[in-house]
């Protein structure tokens, strides 16, 4: 999930001081595909159906900061044709300090995502309304449940069962 390492203690985490902070949001990837237009835009076709794909990766960097990526992807199907693919992999800079190791993880996984979560979901909305769609609006994500899924699942058991 992670490649990570504890930077070497600041003057800020001597102080006792605990945060996250944001140097720097950018789009790392991005791609959207409308392969039928004009005809997938035609009015009163079928709702397409939705699949989602979330995905969150962070590593550590020699400087003592550490980069997040948050990947979503959306692809519409109606009558088993691609409507849209939309994908975008939006990444950010952070400053972590006076968080234990133990502890890393979950802040890189969960806390990071969420920050970088609005701007995602709006350039999904925008392309897809450029796209001659509705704007299509991600519902807000469960970035810890979505962590302890894929970390169950890493250790080998079923999500649900303990």
């Amino acid at each position: 999930m992670t490649d990570t390492t504890a930077p070497e203690a600041t003057t800020e985490e001597a102080a006792g001081q605990t945060g996250v902070r944001i140097l720097a949001q950018f789009v790392r990837d991005f791609s959207f595909e409308n392969p039928l237009a004009p005809d997938s835009l035609r009015a009163g076709a079928a709702q397409p159906a939705i699949d989602m794909g979330v995905e969150m990766n962070a590593r550590g960097r020699p400087d003592g900061l550490f980069e997040v990526d948050l990947k979503l992807s959306a692809r519409a199907l109606r009558d088993e044709q691609a409507v849209f693919h939309v994908e975008v992999v939006y990444g950010g800079l952070f400053h972590i300090a006076g968080v234990s190791e133990e502890d890393l993880e979950p802040v890189l996984l969960i806390e990071c995502p969420r920050f970088l979560f609005p701007y995602a979901r709006r350039l999904i909305s925008d392309v897809t309304a450029e796209g001659g769609f509705p704007p299509f609006l991600i519902d807000p994500i469960d970035f810890a449940g979505v962590y302890a899924a894929r970390k169950a699942q890493a250790d080998g058991q079923v999500v649900g069962n303990a």
